[in-house]
């Protein structure tokens, strides 16, 4: 069985990256820092990526994404793009959380830690993750590129490959601060 071809990207925090993996060999892996537009740039990097690698949608056999915790806006984007695209493309789609895909990178002896908003951390604790202060991480690994995590994120997906993968989901540690309006919508038809 030859290795599989994964498209691998991630919009999670205040990047937009992709990766692009066959088997255990990164073929290419780009990204771009970004507070904002990672709706409007992740199919034009996803296309970059493909073209400049000779390959086509049609020749993926599967994507991956990653799905947080981080920015719930980039999660959202990530996940509804894998999801749709493997909806278009008849592939699997793996969701690969952040503390699946800095395991891969993170040295010996450090703690997989994700940056949060107001000096805290995404830590995965015993059962679950939590929400800690950053400075309470012990030996907290460096931080990897976004390109280096589109390619963990991938190269996670290609070691559960031939799997039939759920759906991808976001991945919260904790439930969104946004609340639904408290006053009525007005009537709009009388």
């Amino acid at each position: 069985m030859t290795a599989p071809l994964i498209l691998g990207f991630d919009t999670s925090a205040a990047h937009c990256a992709a990766a692009l993996v066959r088997g255990d060999t990164a073929l290419a892996s780009v990204g771009e820092d970004m507070a904002r537009g990672q709706a409007e740039r992740l199919m034009g990097l996803l296309e970059e990526v493909l073209s400049d690698n000779s390959v086509t949608w049609a020749d993926l056999d599967a994507l991956a994404v990653g799905t947080g915790p981080g920015n719930f806006t980039g999660i959202r984007i990530g996940v509804s793009a894998a999801r749709g695209l493997a909806l278009g493309l008849n592939c699997p789609a793996y969701g690969v959380t952040g503390f699946e895909a800095r395991a891969l990178l993170a040295p010996a002896g450090t703690t997989v830690a994700i940056p949060a908003p107001r000096d805290m951390a995404y830590f995965m604790d015993g059962p679950g993750p939590s929400l800690v202060p950053a400075c309470d991480v012990a030996h907290p690994a460096p931080l990897p590129s976004p390109a280096d995590l589109a390619a963990a994120i991938a190269h996670r997906a290609a070691a559960r490959w031939p799997e039939t993968p759920p759906a991808p989901a976001p991945f919260y540690v904790r439930a969104p601060d946004a609340a639904p309006a408290r006053d009525a919508p007005p009537p709009i038809l009388a």
